[in-house]
């Protein structure tokens, strides 16, 4: 799982962009904030961060709206051997000719 990345914008401006931990705990952190709007990176939409409380408070709720915020990399199975591609197998079937035009390729 990705961690989710958001982006902060103050009227027109790029205030912050980055992990949306770092960027709740930033704007938890500044002592005059101004109007702002926060974004999902990936898909655009608006995203409300509730600032309130600790900033533990935040993390922890930051986990439970966004769980693969805090999910650790490489949670996934990781080992020798291709990826997973999603690609599903399937037999495949030809006709004579075909078989016949495979039989007369070289190598």
């Amino acid at each position: 799982m990705e961690k989710v990345s958001c982006a902060v914008f103050v009227e027109n401006k790029l205030l912050r962009e980055g992990d949306i931990v770092d960027v709740a705990l930033y704007l938890k952190r500044l002592s005059d904030l101004p109007p702002y709007l926060v974004f999902d990176a990936a898909s655009g939409k608006q995203v409300d961060l509730d600032l309130s409380g600790s900033e533990s408070d935040i993390i922890s709720r930051i986990q439970a709206d966004f769980p693969s915020a805090t999910a650790e990399e490489g949670a996934e199975r990781k080992g020798p051997g291709r990826p997973k591609l999603g690609v599903v197998a399937r037999e495949v079937t030809l006709l004579p000719r075909h078989w016949d035009w495979l039989n007369e390729q070289p190598g």
